[in-house]
């Protein structure tokens, strides 16, 4: 059984803003894959990379994760992914060529499987029991939303701003 933690809403915040943002990212960037193209000089072919790098790095990390966290902690493995994720992040609103653009983004996906899957741990941990469902609830929504938006988040940043905005 899992004690209560006294903060257990404070950390359902947090690792629910990392999760939104790592499930976000993998939608947002679709709508601005032709101006992207334009910037970095690539065919439409050869700029969807950029998902399919996101993608691929995501699922690879995924199976690595539970070794990863119990080897060193689930809160330090969450701090470090955030951190990936943040500077992948602001480096791929920098990138101006094709190559450093995927790389980033491959860099970004492994940052953001890891926060998708220890924040679902975490909030198991931090959970009692009888309240774990809310707490999968939170996550669930948060999960099926992010997606969801982020083709028009997407689309009003880049007519709004330009594309590295949405990073």
């Amino acid at each position: 059984m899992v004690a209560s933690t006294p903060n257990k809403w404070v950390i359902a915040g947090t690792v629910m803003t990392g999760t939104i943002m790592a499930a976000l990212d993998a939608s947002i960037v679709n709508v601005a894959l032709p101006d992207m193209s334009g910037t970095v000089g690539a065919t439409i072919e050869e700029i969807t990379w950029v998902v399919t790098g996101y993608m691929l790095s995501n699922v690879i990390i995924m199976p690595l994760i539970a070794w990863l966290s119990v080897r060193f902690g689930r809160k330090r493995m969450y701090a470090a992914s955030a951190l990936l994720f943040t500077a992948a992040s602001m480096c791929c609103g920098l990138a101006r060529t094709l190559p450093m653009m995927v790389l980033f983004r491959v860099l970004q996906g492994a940052g953001g499987g890891v926060l998708m899957t220890v924040s679902q741990a975490i909030l198991r941990e931090a959970f009692p029991l009888h309240e774990q469902g809310i707490a999968m609830g939170v996550y669930g929504m948060g999960m099926v939303l992010a997606p969801a938006f982020g083709p028009t988040l997407g689309g009003w940043l880049t007519d709004r701003y330009a594309w590295p905005w949405i990073f």
